[in-house]
């Protein structure tokens, strides 16, 4: 039946231009199929004229792997090789392209790519699989029955003709309601560690397109002059040093006064334009604290009573345990603030078109927030808004902000010029270091008590730290009795079976901009209860190892860790180190996955610590593409223990005393010498892999020195706090 609809904004795009067949789902959630010209619904998969299928990615490609995952998905179920697939990535509407974990907003983020979209996904490429079988049955007056689709060839008995020849009859039927999706037995291309990225190419040969390499015609290249410390606003400013610069082109104040925009002929440029202003500022409302006086505010909420209670436990109860308990192992935690530092500082250029219509090219993370402020800034309907979704050279967040600030920036600067010319904003990585958002500073107090077998008999749990979630649009999902549950997880909600276990949680004022940084919560929360477990275990005088499975019974969840515990332990040789060489071992759960490390290192903290090896187990469900799984499991490793190694924020007075990589120092490739990662067969849905790879890192690694007689450390970086490193 051929489907009747109205033209929707998606098909006026180039995504679209020459689709012969789309296939995608409705508001409902109902599959729906049409042809080039009606589109009541959201399109996952394009099929051309010439047979060549395209899957529309709506989660951006940050390195993280949605650009393979989701074409993946497709190539599946139709039938395809990974070779005869292409990507595009979804126009910005999150009407039609929502992240179910996110509401409705359109965005990537949280590990949710794959989560959220293999049902979508899979269900589109088998309704396309079988609408084209149905075109090919009555093309060809067999049953559909005896018809398959192999490497991209429509196949019945000894017939076989390439999926080009049906493309135009399939367009014509509706979509299946219900299609059948393959079994795990069928699977050629899922749980295939063979598949390579379909990305890695153009970015090994320099095809590839980042936001910070797109070049408008006439463009003009726009950096933003800021305070030393967040909250001050500009007042005046004289630009005549600026004028002498080559390619200088005009200063002027943004409109909501934040800063003062340089706009040049080049980035160069424009760089040294900015430096040249005198810029007088108005810090009355700016942030003045130092960190000293940020972490004394923060210890100091941990020795008062909670503001809120976040979990089920009784505190008071909690508290006569541990005090009549024989044993008491108590510590106290410091986590500093930590910027996100992506390779590819921030970045976006901003058009208008002839007919008016605003396009900003971006590496955007959540779209959604952008294409609101803008139709507010330019007072336009979102039709008439326009996102270019780019490459986008690391993030762990840091596209990701409330308030959409860069791209906010850019409408700003170029909404004060006459728009005949494209603008683009560029951050340098001092920018971004001195004068973005942070992973904010926390602490923990803990208290632990154990009777005389070492037995766990009460747990209490301080945390206090700067709340993430409150005041964003996603407060109504992750607020609830005034706890910012970004603040608590990994804690409150524990798979591991702790009798008396109480959690309290104090918010503290917010040090700068704060943001969600990879792994979130879990950044601190892990690095707490997993050492802890360590201390706990050794008071006890039991392995770290048996204590924590004997911890973990119950639920579906702790089933889980103990399995990918079980999984690192044989792998590692835990127990079996060789001489010299001592083990460390963490387990955590984060964004639906299961993850355990062991930390095997060599030296000691005064002559130098080596990490000799990372081995990492994981569960992640169904691993759709294995290759990407061990890659971010790798590259979360190195991004959770580099910062705890070496790196924090701290401020002076409220300004950022850190500017760039020598003195925010990224883990360098020696730092460990070897990974290896393993992963948990599963039937299970899949689930995240670009954050749960970090949360066990550190305190693997915290436990593998107090193991070979080193400090444990309860205030990070570990290099400030009585750890060197080889």
């Amino acid at each position: 039946m051929t489907l009747t609809t109205s033209r929707r904004g998606f098909l006026k795009t180039a995504a679209a231009a020459s689709a012969v067949l789309l296939i995608g789902a409705r508001d409902d959630g109902v599959l729906a199929a049409g042809s080039e010209g009606s589109s009541p619904f959201n399109p996952f998969v394009k099929i051309d004229a010439d047979g060549t299928v395209t899957a529309i990615v709506k989660h951006f490609e940050k390195g993280q792997g949605p650009a393979t995952g989701l074409p993946t998905l497709i190539a599946e179920e139709i039938g395809l090789r990974m070779d005869q697939i292409e990507y595009e990535f979804a126009p910005s509407d999150p009407k039609l392209y929502n992240n179910l974990a996110f509401g409705p907003f359109q965005g990537t983020g949280g590990s949710t790519a794959m989560a959220n979209s293999w049902a979508q996904y899979r269900q589109a490429g088998a309704a396309a699989r079988e609408m084209l079988i149905a075109a090919a049955a009555e093309t060809w007056g067999v049953s559909a029955e005896v018809i398959s689709i192999e490497e991209g060839i429509v196949k019945g008995g000894e017939r076989e003709a390439p999926l080009a020849e049906f493309v135009a009859l399939a367009a014509t039927l509706e979509a299946p309601a219900e299609p059948r999706l393959k079994d795990p037995a069928e699977f050629k291309l899922i749980g295939n560690p063979h598949v390579r990225r379909k990305d890695s190419p153009i970015k090994t040969n320099g095809h590839a397109q980042y936001a910070m390499d797109m070049h408008l015609p006439n463009q003009m290249v726009v950096l933003i002059a800021r305070p030393e410390a967040r909250g001050g606003i500009a007042t005046a400013f004289d630009d005549s040093a600026s004028r002498d610069v080559k390619g200088f082109v005009n200063a002027a104040i943004l409109p909501n006064k934040a800063g003062v925009a340089v706009y040049a002929e080049n980035t160069w440029a424009a760089i040294q334009a900015r430096d040249a202003l005198d810029v007088t500022w108005d810090m009355s409302n700016a942030e003045t604290r130092s960190s000293d006086q940020i972490e004394a505010e923060i210890r100091a909420a941990l020795e008062t009573s909670p503001q809120y209670n976040a979990n089920d436990g009784d505190a008071a109860a909690a508290a006569q345990a541990i005090d009549g308990a024989a044993t008491v192992v108590e510590k106290t935690f410091y986590f500093p603030l930590l910027a996100h530092a992506p390779m590819e500082p921030l970045n976006c250029t901003i058009e208008q078109t002839a007919d008016g219509d605003i396009v900003l090219h971006d590496g955007i993370q959540i779209p959604t927030g952008p294409h609101m402020a803008y139709q507010q800034i330019f007072d336009l309907p979102a039709e008439k808004i326009h996102i270019k979704t780019m490459l986008a050279g690391g993030s762990f967040g840091r596209r990701a902000t409330p308030d959409a600030d860069y791209q906010v920036e850019a409408a700003l600067a170029f909404v004060m010029t006459d728009r005949s010319r494209p603008v683009k904003l560029v951050w340098t990585r001092e920018d971004d270091i001195r004068g973005g958002y942070y992973r904010p500073a926390f602490g923990h107090k803990v208290r632990v008590g154990l009777d005389a077998d070492g037995n766990i008999v009460g747990w209490h749990h301080q945390i206090a730290g700067q709340p993430v979630v409150k005041g964003t649009a996603f407060e109504p999902m992750l607020v609830h009795d005034g706890v910012d549950h970004t603040s608590i997880e990994g804690v409150a909600d524990s798979p591991y079976q702790i009798p008396g276990m109480a959690v309290g949680l104090t918010d503290t004022p917010k040090a700068t901009s704060v943001l969600w940084w990879r792994s979130v919560g879990h950044t601190h929360t892990a690095y707490v209860m997993e050492t802890m477990m360590d201390l706990v275990a050794q008071a006890a005088g039991r392995d770290p190892l048996e204590f924590r499975l004997a911890h973990l019974t119950g639920s579906k969840d702790a089933d889980r860790n103990a399995g990918v515990l079980k999984l690192v332990a044989e792998k590692a040789g835990w127990g079996q180190a060789p001489s010299g060489r001592t083990q460390g071992l963490a387990v955590h759960k984060s964004f639906g996955s299961y993850v355990a490390e062991v930390v095997e290192i060599s030296g000691d903290v005064d002559s130098g610590i080596v990490v000799e090896k990372v081995t990492c187990a994981v569960d992640c469900g169904i691993a759709v593409n294995p290759d990407v799984v061990v890659a971010q499991m790798e590259g979360g490793i190195g991004y959770g223990i580099g910062h705890a190694m070496r790196d924090h924020i701290t401020l002076t007075d409220g300004a950022v005393d850190q500017s760039n990589f020598p003195d925010y120092e990224p883990l360098r490739i020696g730092d460990i010498k070897a990974i290896e990662v393993h992963i948990m067969p599963s039937a299970e849905a899949p689930t995240g892999v670009g954050e749960p790879g970090v949360p066990p890192a550190a305190p693997a690694l915290a436990n593998a020195i107090a193991a070979a007689a080193g400090p444990l450390v309860t205030a990070l970086p570990m290099e400030m706090n009585g750890v060197s490193f080889a």
